[in-house]
């Protein structure tokens, strides 16, 4: 080979190389979904979608009969599978009926037995705690989910067994807290022995008899664990860790939101319109499915319009797509834009943060603007989120920031640099991330297929106590997945 064609051949190599991070994560999510489509199936109605259109979105999600989550949708082994242990017993994922009922009063009472004010002031307490040791320093480089994640866990210790976390405690549900989030996202893996020791504690603090209020009844004591690990120690802490670290993303990567922050005081109105505008944009949840139990029809709005109804027969796997929802109606729902919220409510936008309240709705939605916006104000008195970061609706790499200390702006000096090498970093590890994805993805759905948890639980020919088995089954699977809410 001559030299000239080695050295193109060289050229060539460190093109290809150089591009990486720029082509081949797309590459792999292409990848991904093809592979899951194949594996998993095809399964439901995308809502908005060519049978459903948005105008519908609402309606449909309110509907009476669009109430099952878990019976009969091949969908729900998959998430059975990434919630365990205690999917059967895990709020989301029952069926409608009296155990439903019981487990839905009792997150609302837990959650509503404390005070607006005495939310404010443990997130606030809790919040310090984390907040303080990074203080009186320089510039910090952090990953927001792993910043937050601890607070969140504090805070909601405190709420359910109303006494302060211990540390040993705290680490333990962080770590586990972190396993499911990452598992979520396809990143890594489930470890068995973290999870199973936040069951056993949780287990020793029921039957100690410890926990300040009346659990559901008619469940076990280990499936009271269950109840508790997957509803406070897991949903909740993941997904206000993600709200957190996605509006303290959304300040650190827009510099005119980030400065005009500055300028207004933390408790004015433009925080809360950052935070609707985020939840708008990065929603928490991603696809909701959910079953229909009887037959919909879904008349036209417009009694002028031709337009046959839309027929649902009962079983039809509905799958509510809350990105699509809230980027559509708006000519400019690509832009983010808090000030939209300033202005009076457009008609046709879309914005469901929470769900809907006529079905299974979110039991924090009273509360998770207030604590959040606390959580958010907290860090925002000390520091200055600034960061070079991609962001879209995953968390990609669980939110890289530099925090400047707000009492020493001659800190802000070098900045340029530690962003560019951030900025290098995280497109690289959007190429290991996206390797990561591709190779756990889909190794669990095809596991989670293989051993279909939720099918299994609702097999006629089962005993009622299968479906405790079902939940052991689902606890000795070795890592989760990624999916909507």
């Amino acid at each position: 080979m001559s030299a000239a064609a080695r050295a193109a051949r060289a050229a060539a190599a460190v093109v290809i190389l150089g591009s990486l991070p720029y082509w081949l994560p797309p590459a792999v999510v292409r990848l991904r979904v093809r592979i899951f489509a194949r594996v998993n199936g095809e399964e439901g109605v995308p809502v908005p979608g060519p049978e459903v259109g948005a105008e519908a979105f609402e309606r449909l999600y309110a509907h009476p009969a669009a109430n099952g989550r878990s019976r009969g949708a091949a969908l729900s082994d998959l998430f059975w599978y990434w919630l365990a242990p205690g999917p059967e017993v895990h709020q989301e994922h029952l069926e409608p009926g009296p155990r439903y009922d019981a487990v839905a009063r009792t997150t609302r009472r837990v959650l509503t037995a404390v005070r607006r004010q005495e939310w404010e002031r443990i997130v606030r307490h809790r919040a310090r705690d984390v907040l303080e040791p990074l203080t009186g320093g320089g510039t910090r480089a952090v990953r927001l989910r792993d910043l937050v994640m601890p607070l969140w866990v504090a805070v909601h210790h405190e709420v359910v067994f109303r006494e302060p976390c211990p540390d040993d405690v705290r680490d333990l549900i962080v770590g586990n807290a972190d396993d499911v989030v990452s598992a979520l996202k396809c990143t890594g893996v489930r470890h068995m022995d973290r999870r199973d020791r936040l069951t056993r504690y949780l287990l020793g603090r029921v039957r100690a008899g410890d926990v300040p209020f009346e659990l559901p009844e008619g469940l076990s004591d280990h499936e009271s664990a269950c109840y508790l690990q997957g509803t406070f120690f897991n949903t909740a802490v993941v997904q206000m860790s993600e709200a957190t670290a996605h509006v303290l993303l959304a300040i650190a990567t827009r510099p005119q939101v980030r400065e005009r922050l500055r300028r207004e005081p933390v408790d004015s109105a433009y925080l809360d319109h950052v935070i609707e505008e985020t939840l708008r944009y990065y929603p928490l949840f991603g696809v909701a499915h959910r079953i229909t139990t009887d037959a919909i029809t879904l008349d036209a709005d417009d009694p002028q319009d031709a337009t046959p109804a839309t027929k649902l027969p009962a079983g039809s796997v509905l799958l509510f797509d809350y990105a699509r929802y809230h980027r559509g109606g708006v000519p400019d729902a690509d832009r983010f834009d808090p000030d939209r919220w300033a202005r009076p409510r457009p008609s046709d936008l879309r914005h469901i943060p929470f769900g809907v309240a006529a079905n299974r709705p979110c039991p924090a939605r009273g509360i998770a603007p207030l604590t959040l916006r606390t959580a958010v104000e907290e860090v925002l008195k000390r520091f200055e989120p600034v960061s070079s970061a991609r962001h879209d609706r995953s968390m990609p790499n669980r939110g890289p920031c530099l925090l400047v200390p707000r009492e020493n702006p001659t800190r802000r000096r070098g900045r340029a640099v530690r962003l560019a090498a951030m900025r290098a970093r995280d497109r690289w590890e959007d190429v290991t991330r996206s390797l990561a994805q591709l190779a756990y993805g889909s190794w669990m759905v095809a596991d989670a297929r293989r051993q279909r948890l939720c099918g299994s639980y609702f097999e006629p020919a089962a005993e009622p106590t299968s479906g405790t088995q079902g939940g052991g089954g689902a606890a000795r699977c070795p890592v989760a997945g990624e999916g909507g809410r």
